[in-house]
């Protein structure tokens, strides 16, 4: 059964649509560039003041909690008020968030300063939640559907850009101001995004789906029922059911990649942290490669759209192999340094390109009614295993002295069920084709 389109008849130029894709750009560079420092300097503050191995992986464990707690309201809040009142009430908290525990990080000292950064961690990890949700869902309100891949594709690169700079700026940063230095630095530039969102224009259709929300009363079973409306819509596209089985399954073996890199390097093949960054490097190249190329490509809509997501799994799949074998293979630091980033610039590469392209797919077929509870839901679902694969492949990669062969019997099992969702996925698609 073909689905039906989202209403898209908003009418932006593409001179606006060009300008609201530059401030969400410059907004989405500075607050992850500033971001990213600021987590690199927590994590670097409480190694110094806790020496505990959990200091760099705090907001790993926080985030997908909070995202899954928090799934049904930060849904439900997105598709009922107007996106930019939902942005400007997060920023806002975030923003007082911030200046309280600048005030109160040094009234505790050693491990008594995780109880500011938790309490600070949990309201970033609602209002992050929020923010990146109400963007996607706010896509038809800030471009026309012209411009829809060009929007994602830029704010990708952004990211991207932020990714490969922050690393030294971090280091260089944390040395001169310290952490202190670092909380100013993340209040200057959550008020730069704010004040950057607060000039963008959010088009409402002229029959406003907020309009009748805004006095509804709210209760938890209201909220409940709400939430359910937007699962019964997921359930009812079979598309979405299958890229939730591809993404969950990959998203939980590819954490085996995210910690074994380090491990595998530093405490099996003893290459020290240098080739560990050039692999980061290589990884941020290849997502803003994959990102600009996006942007450049002109809009196709679905049209080969069986094919634009299963190569790049496919090519995800093949190069967390070749990682294996690399690392199974003898080579001198510098070996793995270059061809390591080398295989790690053509995964992010794919990886980025699959993630456009399900974004660019869903803003085009989901009613924007329901767009918040749907990116909500998918991004939760996504995030929630990844603890859990954490944690299994800890506990393997210390059990082994073979890291290598750990991505190399992913990969495989990667690909075999790739495999196994090519047919599905391909009669999902064409069985939804307008």
């Amino acid at each position: 059964m073909a689905i039906k389109q989202p209403d898209l008849t908003i009418n932006i130029s593409n001179h606006q649509s060009s300008l609201q894709i530059f401030k969400a750009a410059a907004s989405n560079f500075i607050s992850s560039l500033s971001g990213k420092m600021f987590t690199f300097g927590l994590g670097l503050m409480l190694l110094d003041e806790t020496h505990s191995a959990i200091s760099f992986g705090i907001n790993m464990i926080i985030s997908p909690i909070v995202g899954l707690l928090c799934l049904v309201p930060i849904g439900n809040l997105i598709d009922t008020y107007s996106h930019k009142t939902v942005l400007t009430g997060s920023l806002t908290a975030r923003t007082l968030a911030l200046i309280l525990f600048a005030a109160s990080i040094n009234l505790f000292t050693a491990t008594a300063k995780l109880i500011p950064i938790v309490l600070f961690l949990i309201i970033d990890a609602i209002s992050t939640n929020i923010n990146d949700t109400c963007y996607s869902a706010a896509t038809h309100e800030l471009v026309n559907a012209h411009n829809i891949q060009r929007l994602s594709s830029l704010t990708q690169s952004a990211i991207s850009l932020s990714s490969i700079l922050s690393p030294a700026l971090g280091v260089g940063l944390y040395s001169l101001v310290g952490f202190s230095g670092f909380v100013i630095l993340e209040i200057v530039a959550t008020l730069a995004s704010f004040g950057i969102m607060l000039t963008m224009k959010f088009h409402y259709h002229a029959t406003n789906q907020f309009a009748n929300s805004q006095h509804a009363p709210v209760t938890s079973h209201s909220q409940f029922a709400k939430f359910h409306s937007g699962l019964n819509y997921m359930r009812s596209r079979t598309m979405i059911k299958i890229t939730i089985l591809l993404s969950v399954i990959l998203n939980f073996l590819y954490t085996a990649v995210t910690i074994g890199i380090p491990y595998i390097l530093k405490d099996q093949l003893h290459t020290g942290n240098g080739p560990i960054g050039v692999l980061e490097t290589g990884s941020a190249i290849g997502m803003l490669l994959g990102s600009l190329l996006l942007t450049l490509l002109p809009p196709t809509g679905q049209k080969r759209l069986f094919l634009k997501l299963i190569i790049p799994v496919l090519i995800l799949d093949s190069q967390i192999l070749l990682l294996g074998v690399l690392f199974m293979t003898s080579q001198s630091p510098t070996g793995y340094a270059l061809l390591g980033s080398f295989i790690m610039g053509i995964l992010a590469f794919a990886l980025v390109i699959l993630n456009i392209t399900f974004q660019v797919y869903l803003q085009q077929t989901v009613p924007t009614k329901l767009l918040g509870r749907v990116v909500a839901t998918l991004t939760t679902v996504n995030s929630s295993i990844m603890p859990i694969g954490t944690l299994m492949f800890t506990l393997i990669f210390q059990s082994t002295t073979h890291g290598g062969l750990v991505l190399i019997i992913n990969g495989i099992l990667l690909l075999g069920y790739t495999l196994l969702l090519l047919r599905p996925l391909n009669q999902a698609i064409h069985s939804e084709q307008p």
